[in-house]
């Protein structure tokens, strides 16, 4: 959510930002606010009126009896009497107006950083710089399920039947694996001089609204029937949430945290979610990370975070690259995105494993969020990204590391977590 002295003051300017978002439908939005503000505005002068002209009148009562002039001073008491009805009145207005200009800023997207390329979707996504060099072996990698099959390590019938499409049961040696995956990221991070948590898995819908926009929650939560909660689609949820309503010292700042949580997805109008496939799933684990820090620092920030992703794959051997998510694929609260995507020997191309995120002050506006100043307190920068997130990954992982006799080799960082072994070898 944007600043509303900023709209107010620069109307032209959020226009323009939300036809760079290709959201002309929400043009109307900036007018609709300025006039509810006004409105709002001379609501709140009235009420500041009405509140000074009754303490006028109480200090005239109080001398009216006190001369012994009860008849005059009844008459100012009724008129003491009508400002408070009238004042009840009033706020009820100022509420609801509030209400109304909240609606709607709520919808109005967050100003983009002005390097941000201008698309209308992700097939305008620019690509920033590859890491490592893409490889395809001189025989046939099989298709991801596949290669787990073979050790008998994924049983996506059974996954159908207890709980249907887009859910899983990894086993074995790739159920080692991936723990192995999280346990190295989690170590990776900590090392990085994060702080290790685990988030709730469930949060509130106050929570909600104020981490995401309405279209993302209606795509992605699943809601608990009866109470006011949700299943997280990432830790990121809980870890911003965990700041709501606080005022944070300066000499506390950054808080650098990283977390583990499984993340559960409706993947709503995802059609073709592949049956025998981990790629696009209702369920899932990962390791994030979320830094909140001072609005100068967020940049910096930004640059380290992704570069950290980079870094973690790359000393699993697998080649990624870097993709500038362009101005109609960046969701509503993000000022600057970009996605780390893991090469794929299998498709010859490269696919999407996680992706990092300037808010700037979206966030903390929604939760209240705010750092103590010498000068008075103001909104903290909310950034968040991910570590790593398997099973997907491992698609990466199995892809990148796969030999010709159907065995695996383990990357050396990962050895200590799975006993010291070097190679996996399939079972059938």
């Amino acid at each position: 959510m944007i600043d509303i002295k900023f709209l107010r003051e620069n109307p032209d300017i959020v226009k323009e930002n939300i036809r760079k978002k290709f959201q002309n439908h929400k043009l109307v939005l900036v007018d609709e606010v300025l006039d509810l503000d006004e409105k709002n505005r001379n609501v709140k002068l009235r009420g500041d009126e009405l509140r000074s002209k009754r303490n006028s009148l109480s200090s005239e009562i109080g001398i009216l009896m006190k001369n012994g002039k009860k008849d005059e001073a009844q008459e100012l008491k009724n008129q003491v009497v009508s400002i408070n009805n009238e004042l009840v009145e009033n706020e009820k207005m100022e509420s609801e107006l509030a209400l109304e200009i909240k609606t709607r800023m709520m919808k109005i997207p967050n100003i983009i950083h002005e390097s941000v390329p201008i698309g209308e979707d992700d097939s305008k996504n620019v690509e920033v710089q590859k890491f490592g060099e893409p490889f395809v072996p001189n025989y046939e990698i099989p298709y991801h399920a596949d290669i787990m099959e073979s050790f008998c390590g994924i049983d996506l019938d059974s996954a159908r039947r207890v709980a249907g499409n887009g859910f899983y049961y990894l086993t074995g040696d790739i159920a080692r694996l991936h723990s192995a995956v999280l346990s190295y990221a989690r170590d990776f991070m900590i090392n990085k001089g994060f702080t290790y948590c685990i988030p709730p898995f469930m949060i509130r819908s106050d929570v909600v609204t104020g981490v995401m926009s309405f279209e993302e929650m209606d795509a992605m939560m699943y809601k608990i029937e009866g109470e006011d909660l949700y299943l997280i689609g990432t830790s990121e949820h809980s870890m911003i949430g965990k700041f709501k309503d606080q005022i944070l010292q300066k000499a506390d700042l950054p808080y650098t945290m990283t977390s583990y949580s499984p993340c559960f997805r409706k993947e709503k109008g995802a059609h073709g979610i592949e049956e025998r496939g981990i790629y696009r799933i209702h369920q899932f684990e990962k390791q994030e990370m979320i830094v909140v820090c001072e609005p100068e620092e967020s940049y910096e920030w930004y640059d380290k975070m992704w570069s950290y992703t980079v870094e973690l794959f790359r000393s699993l051997d697998i080649p990624v690259r870097t993709l500038e998510c362009c101005s109609g694929d960046l969701a509503d609260l993000k000022a600057k995105s970009v996605d780390v995507e893991a090469w794929s020997p299998r498709q010859k191309k490269y696919f999407e494993v996680g992706s990092c995120s300037n808010l700037t002050d979206a966030q903390a506006r929604r939760l209240g969020i705010r750092i103590k100043g010498d000068k008075g307190n103001y909104f903290a920068h909310t950034l968040n990204n991910t570590v790593v997130a398997p099973p997907r990954m491992l698609i990466a992982l199995l892809e990148n590391n796969y030999n010709e006799d159907g065995s695996i080799n383990i990357p050396k960082v990962l050895r200590p977590y799975m006993g010291g072994i070097e190679k996996l070898a399939p079972k059938k």
